[in-house]
């Protein structure tokens, strides 16, 4: 178990990590190398970050659950904000730059393009969670906080499927973090049912 100080420094070198991506992109403006269609580059790196950071988010309870290391939880939430934040990036990009708010255009493109659709659900969806993802709101809804969180396993699912959709042909990306996905809801899943079927034998046992 690392000590206090060492989980902060790992912490801001997370922290430092995670601002990459932003760093890279402003960079890249900078110097005018967005490829010859920026918007798309800029949606496609911001909306793969988004889902590259949800999964290591989603990654560190099964990694409690196969090794019993737990000290990995403690970024969960600044992970979990760090996935937010490039979603929001993400969903900036496409209502601004791509369709510099033009609500009519933006609700018709939702109604015409399922892929769109799943991703603006899968944002709003977030919202939530991120709203209540502070100490004062998992005191407030308490047993409720945990059922509301649990809809980030709904927005893993629907984020890989936005993706899946939009490349349409070359499905080797997507695929492979639907690959992960699987295995990582797999895991939680494979000690669900051993949790639930030890309790049951317990139960059978006193009777």
């Amino acid at each position: 178990m690392p000590s206090k100080q060492h989980i902060a420094r790992i912490k801001a070198g997370l922290f430092i990590a995670a601002l990459i991506p932003l760093a890279r992109l402003i960079w890249l403006g900078i110097n005018d190398a967005l490829t010859a269609n920026p918007v798309e580059f800029i949606e496609r790196s911001t909306g793969t970050w988004t889902l590259v950071i949800l999964l290591i988010t989603l990654s560190m309870t099964p990694i409690r659950l196969l090794t019993g290391i737990s000290w990995q939880l403690q970024l969960r939430r600044m992970m979990g904000l760090f996935m937010f934040f490039y979603v929001c990036l993400h969903f900036v990009t496409y209502i601004w730059l791509d369709h510099w708010f033009a609500w009519m255009d933006i609700a018709k493109d939702i109604a015409k393009h399922p892929y769109v659709l799943v991703g603006f659900s899968a944002f709003v969806l977030a919202v939530p969670l991120a709203i209540t993802s502070n100490n004062a709101m998992m005191r407030r809804l308490r047993e409720r906080w945990k059922k509301l969180h649990q809809l980030v396993y709904l927005i893993a699912i629907l984020g890989v499927l936005h993706f899946w959709w939009l490349v349409k042909k070359d499905i080797r990306e997507p695929l492979f973090y639907a690959v992960i996905l699987a295995l990582l809801l797999g895991v939680r899943l494979y000690y669900y049912l051993k949790k639930k079927q030890k309790i049951a034998s317990g139960l059978q046992g006193q009777v």
